[in-house]
C-alpha cells in the first residue's frame, strides 16, 4: 500500500512540474531590462524565446517577433530545442505513468506495469534535466552580460519564467526518482518474499527427512546408554549369584 501512495505522490509531483515547465514557453518575461544605475525610466524592455518587446511609461507595449530563426543567437536556439524536448518528454511520461501505476487497471500484469512506470520515471527525469539546462543556459547568458564591464548595450535581469522553469524542473526530477525507487522497492519485496517461501520449503523437507532417518535408526539399533545399562544389570545379578 505504501508503494501505491508513493506512486501517487510521485505522479502528482511530476505532473505539477510538467505543467510549470510547459507554462514557461508562452511566458513573456524571460529577461527584463535592468534599472541599475538608471535615474529616469522611460521604457522597459523584456523578451522571451519568441519575441522582444518594449513597454513605455504609459503602459503601452510594442512587440516584435524574431524575424529569422537561423539569425538568432545560438543560446536561444538551444533553449528552444531543450524546452520543446522537455514538454514532449513530460507528456509521454504522464501517459506512461498513468498506464504503469498500480492503482490503474490498464497496462497488463504487475511486471509490465512496473516496467512502464520505470520508463515514465526516466522520461520525467530527462524532461527535468532538459528544462533545467535551458533555464540555466539562458540565465548564464544574462548574468555574464550583466557583470561584463565591457558590455555597453542594454543589460537585463532574470525574469519570472526562469524561476518557474527551475521549480518545474526540480519537481519533475524528484517525482521521476520517486517513481523509479518505488518500482525498485516493489521488485526487492517480491524477490525477498519468494526467497523466504523457498527457504521455508527446503527447511521443511530437511526436517522431515531427518525425522524419518532418526526413527529408522532407532528401530534398527538401540541407543548406547540403554545397552550399557542393561549389561550392568546382568553383571550385577551374576556377581551376587
Amino acid at each position: 500500500m505504501s508503494g501505491m501512495f508513493q506512486e501517487i505522490l510521485a505522479f502528482a509531483l511530476t505532473t505539477s512540474g510538467w505543467v510549470l515547465v510547459s507554462s514557461t514557453l508562452p511566458t513573456d518575461y524571460w529577461k527584463v531590462s535592468s534599472l541599475d544605475g538608471t535615474v529616469i525610466t522611460t521604457a522597459t524592455y523584456w523578451s522571451n524565446l519568441w519575441k522582444t518587446c518594449v513597454t513605455d511609461s504609459t503602459g503601452v507595449s510594442n512587440c516584435k517577433d524574431f524575424p529569422s530563426m537561423l539569425a538568432l543567437d545560438g543560446y536561444i536556439q538551444a533553449c528552444r530545442g531543450l524546452m520543446i524536448a522537455a514538454v514532449c518528454l513530460g507528456f509521454f511520461g504522464s501517459v506512461f505513468a498513468l498506464v504503469g501505476m498500480k492503482c490503474t487497471k490498464i497496462g497488463g500484469s504487475d511486471k509490465n506495469k512496473a516496467k512502464i512506470a520505470c520508463f515514465a520515471g526516466v522520461d520525467f527525469i530527462l524532461s527535468g534535466l532538459c528544462s533545467l539546462s535551458a533555464c540555466s543556459l539562458y540565465a548564464h547568458r544574462i548574468t555574464s552580460e550583466f557583470f561584463d564591464p565591457m558590455f555597453v548595450a542594454q543589460k537585463y535581469e532574470l525574469g519570472a519564467a526562469l524561476f518557474i522553469g527551475w521549480a518545474g524542473s526540480v519537481l519533475c526530477i524528484l517525482g521521476g526518482c520517486m517513481l523509479c525507487f518505488s518500482i525498485a522497492d516493489s521488485f526487492s519485496n517480491s524477490h525477498s518474499q519468494g526467497k523466504y517461501i523457498y527457504n521455508g520449503a527446503a527447511l521443511h523437507s530437511h526436517i522431515s527427512s531427518n525425522t524419518r532417518g532418526q526413527a529408522k535408526s532407532v528401530n534398527q539399533r538401540p541407543p548406547a546408554e540403554f545397552s550399557s545399562s542393561t549389561r550392568t544389570q546382568h553383571f550385577d545379578k551374576n556377581a551376587y549369584v
